[in-house]
C-alpha cells in the first residue's frame, strides 16, 4: 500500500473545476444547449447640440416585433427575436446566439420634444433620435468687454 501525501490544494482545483464545468453547461460554452440568460442586443447612445440619438443592434429582429415607449427620463424598447423555425432545436449540436424577449431601459440625460421622436430600423439597427427640448439645449452666451475709463 503506498502512502500519499495529503495535499490541501488538490481539493480546492478539483472544486474549481467542477464549477468551471457548470458556468460551460448553464451559459452554453462548449456545450450543445445555451442557458436561459436573456438576450440584450448592443446600444450606442450618443448626444448632439440638437438630439440625442439612439442605435440598438437588433438582427433578424422584425420591425413589428420591436416596441419603443418614451416615459419622463427613459427610452425603452422591448422585443423578440424568434428562433428560426427552418431549423429543429434538437438537430442542432452548437447554439451560441441568444434568442427570445428582450428588454433596455435607457436613462435620458435632458428633456426632449416628444412629438419629434423619430425611429427608423434599417439593415438590423433600430436608430432613434429624439430631439432635445429648446430649454435643454446649450445657449451660448457672449461675454462683452468693458473699457476701462
Amino acid at each position: 500500500m503506498a502512502i500519499v501525501r495529503w495535499d490541501p490544494f488538490r481539493d480546492f482545483l478539483s472544486l474549481q473545476n467542477e464549477v468551471g464545468k457548470m458556468f460551460e453547461r448553464s451559459f452554453g460554452l462548449g456545450g450543445v444547449k445555451q442557458s436561459g440568460l436573456a438576450w440584450v442586443p448592443a446600444i450606442d447612445a450618443y448626444e448632439t447640440k440638437d438630439k440625442i440619438v439612439i442605435k440598438a443592434e437588433l438582427p433578424e429582429v422584425e420591425a413589428r416585433d420591436v416596441d419603443i415607449t418614451l416615459t419622463d427620463d427613459a427610452l425603452m424598447i422591448k422585443g423578440e427575436r424568434k428562433f428560426s423555425e427552418e431549423v429543429d432545436e434538437e438537430d442542432c449540436y452548437r447554439l451560441e446566439r441568444r434568442y427570445g424577449s428582450f428588454q433596455r431601459r435607457i436613462p435620458l440625460p435632458t428633456d426632449v420634444k416628444r412629438d419629434e421622436v423619430n425611429a427608423v430600423y434599417h439593415d438590423g439597427v433600430l436608430e432613434i433620435s429624439l430631439p432635445k427640448s429648446e430649454e435643454a439645449r446649450p445657449k451660448e452666451i457672449k461675454v462683452q468687454v468693458e473699457e476701462v475709463k
